[in-house]
């Protein structure tokens, strides 16, 4: 689920006196340089006009601004950036800068935008939209205080910016401040009650307090709006609102247990094209939440668990075709859930002896402090993407989820997959297909109002090896050791305004399975991840300062938080 893109109206920018250039073309200057002309249009006639090579310095400056924001109807960030940078070249300006910032957060590439809005500042005067669009940046960086510090300078100049007022709950509702984030939000409906994105807002909001009912009345009163009337803000990717708002709203029918209705938002979700980065990351976690609310695989019964597996609390079983799906009890918020996960008994690759033993520990340790823990060992393919999806699927409703899986992992073309123990790859075979791609799990845990602790202690060697080599080229596979840095908490991804992921060691680094019963590093993480009072990024410190003194140095465990506040795993 993505965070939403508020932008407020470009700065307005003087066409310029375009000076005549023949009567059959008088209408090419109104087309280019008029904001509400339509953007294939608007691009066709500022084109023609720059290939006329009348014109020199700041006009031909105004033309590539304004088939700028044609480019910028369109979703098409890469010719936005293009045509503001030679637009820039010839003339800068605020307005160019601003819109060109714009387009770099579009991407997702934030830093770059935040420059390009300090550029904007620079040229004076202070302005209240590069302060609002600046604080977007910030929040895509998820440094939420920056953001609301721009906000303020924002609502300062102009008092009744509704979307500043917006924006600035979003960051207050990420900090975990939900009153404070209620407020600004209604304050923002009541400055403009037309406004789907607030509402948007405020479906997050009440999802995060438990009220899913209020939380769907306001993501379908948003989606009315947004259908009723599109957006027209030069400045807003095409589609986003629309987008976020069933994403928002669905999330909020999965969490009360209706999945019937989770499922049409979702898959109404992935009809509509997305353009910027956002959107695509709410893309990304609708297809993986669709694929979880229509399985049809039923869940193990909770009295009769295999010997490979033994989930703590099995999910409603699923149904398929039209009949309705059975809604389960909403979760009690503050509920607590973990995924285990330990893979050592290998048919083809090499064995492990110690991962069943370490899933085992730590599913004890997060059992004693009140976890509600899914826990399996040795699992194929087909029964280890059923437990996982189980665990998504529930995790829909929970406030804290934590997954940890122990045995082979291996990072293909730099994505991460996490290795059932029946894989057998082939030359020529489809290697991902046999495996669980860990950013798949990390899409269905994308949910900016849950806390998602990740732990992988999956790097132990590189069992593709022979099968890489073997495999020859053709495909482009990674046969590199260890595991990649995650790729999910970066552009879009709203994974992370409260996400940990730790890994046994450091991204392309092998760690060992140890010497005795447990690995050198689930064995220190099974012994402080009960600590009570301990905080779980000085809890990974003391793990991490261990495992270094365990192994002389031969493996350092790596973490990557994205945490806004402390985050306690057992109570003090």
């Amino acid at each position: 689920m993505r965070r939403l893109l508020v932008a407020l109206c470009l700065l307005t920018v003087a066409p310029g006196a375009l000076p005549a250039f023949g009567q059959a073309r008088s209408q090419l200057g109104p087309l280019c340089t008029t904001e509400t002309t339509p953007a294939d249009q608007m691009v066709d006639a500022c084109t023609k006009i720059i290939a006329l090579k009348v014109f020199k310095g700041e006009q031909l400056a105004t033309v590539y601004f304004w088939r700028a924001v044609g480019w910028n109807k369109k979703g098409d960030y890469a010719k936005v950036i293009a045509d503001t940078t030679e637009a820039i070249r010839l003339k800068p300006s605020q307005a160019v800068y601003n819109l060109r910032g714009s387009a770099y957060f579009d991407k997702g590439d934030y830093d770059i935008a935040i420059a390009d809005f300090d550029d904007a500042l620079k040229l004076g005067p202070p302005s209240g939209i590069i302060f609002h669009n600046r604080g977007n940046a910030w929040r895509g960086k998820r440094d939420y205080t920056k953001a609301i510090a721009d906000y303020d300078m924002a609502i300062k100049s102009d008092p009744r910016s509704a979307f500043s007022f917006q924006n600035r709950g979003i960051s207050k509702e990420a900090l975990g401040d939900l009153d404070g984030a209620l407020a600004d939000v209604n304050q923002a409906i009541r400055l403009d009650p037309s406004l789907p994105q607030p509402l948007i807002t405020r479906t997050s909001i009440w999802r995060a307090k438990g009220d899913f009912d209020r939380a769907i009345a306001d993501g379908s009163e948003a989606i009315q709006l947004a259908k009723e009337k599109p957006p027209v803000n030069i400045m807003t990717p095409p589609n986003s609102v629309l987008i976020s708002g069933y994403t928002h709203r669905a999330l909020a029918y999965e969490a009360k247990g209706d999945y019937a209705r989770a499922r049409d938002d979702y898959k109404a979700t992935l009809a509509i094209v997305a353009s910027d980065a956002g959107s695509k990351a709410s893309q990304a976690t609708a297809k993986v939440r669709l694929a979880l609310v229509t399985d049809a695989a039923a869940p193990i019964p909770r009295d009769t668990p295999s010997p490979a597996t033994q989930p703590a609390a099995s999910p409603t079983p699923l149904q398929t075709g039209s009949a309705p799906i059975p809604s389960p009890a909403p979760a009690v918020r503050g509920a607590r859930m973990a995924l285990i996960i330990g893979n050592g008994a290998y048919a083809h690759v090499k064995a492990l002896p110690n991962p069943p033993n370490d899933a085992r520990a730590v599913a004890k340790s997060l059992r004693d402090i009140g976890f509600s823990v899914s826990e399996g060992v040795d699992l194929d393919r087909a029964a280890m993407q059923k437990m996982t999806r189980d665990f998504l699927r529930e995790a829909a409703r929970a406030q804290v989820a934590v997954v940890y899986y122990a045995g082979h992992g291996v990072q293909v073309d730099g994505r991460n997959y996490l290795i059932p123990v029946d894989v057998a790859l082939k030359p020529g075979a489809n290697m991902t297909e046999a495996m669980i791609d860990m950013d798949t799990i990390m899409a269905g845990l994308d949910d900016q109002v849950r806390t998602n602790i990740l732990i992988f202690d999956a790097c132990r060697n590189n069992p593709m090896a022979q099968q890489v080599a073997a495999a020859g080229n053709t495909r482009g596979i990674e046969g590199a050791s260890g595991l990649a840095a995650p790729t999910s908490l970066g552009t879009g991804a709203t994974l992370g305004a409260g996400t940990l992921i730790a890994f046994a060691t450091a991204p392309g680094q092998v760690a060992l399975d140890g010497e005795g019963a447990n690995s050198p590093f689930s064995a220190a993480l099974s012994r402080h991840i009960g600590t009570p009072g301990l905080e779980v990024q000085q809890m990974l410190t003391r793990v991490r300062a261990e495992v270094v003194s365990t192994t002389k140095n031969k493996q350092v465990p790596w973490s990557n938080s994205s945490l806004l506040g402390e985050v306690y795993l057992a109570e003090k």
